[in-house]
């Protein structure tokens, strides 16, 4: 199971940082992303990593998003800086068993598991 938080209402350039906590038996191979869906927009992969270390971001997010996981705590985090307008949306965390090709790590296709989102707003 998994539980988006930290969503909220900044200013453009602000920053915020979402958490999302999961629970349940944790594998030992695993990829993990954040996705966003803007309202009339179609879902798209925001950062992912893979239990191997690979890393991928969204060209649009590259620089400023950074994605991180907290294996003590079962957590996976985005921390999110320079926010523009466009980067609102809902967010949502995914997970999956096992490693695919790094390239996959924005597929929505290869998760399994979402969470329920949380919603962020940027204004100019």
């Amino acid at each position: 199971q998994l539980a988006e938080s930290g969503g909220g209402s900044v200013q453009s350039g602000g920053s915020l940082t979402l958490s999302c906590a999961a629970s349940g038996y944790i594998y030992s191979s695993y990829c993990l992303a954040w996705f966003r869906q803007a309202a009339g927009k179609e879902r798209e992969g925001v950062a992912g990593l893979d239990s191997d270390g690979n890393t991928m971001y969204a060209d649009s997010v590259r620089g400023r998003f950074t994605i991180s996981l907290d294996n003590a705590k079962n957590t996976l985090y985005l921390q999110m800086n320079s926010l523009q307008p466009e980067d609102t949306a809902m967010y949502y965390c995914a997970a999956d068993l096992g490693v695919a090709a790094s390239s996959l790590l924005l597929d929505a296709d290869q998760y399994n598991y979402w969470g329920q989102g949380t919603q962020v707003t940027v204004s100019s």
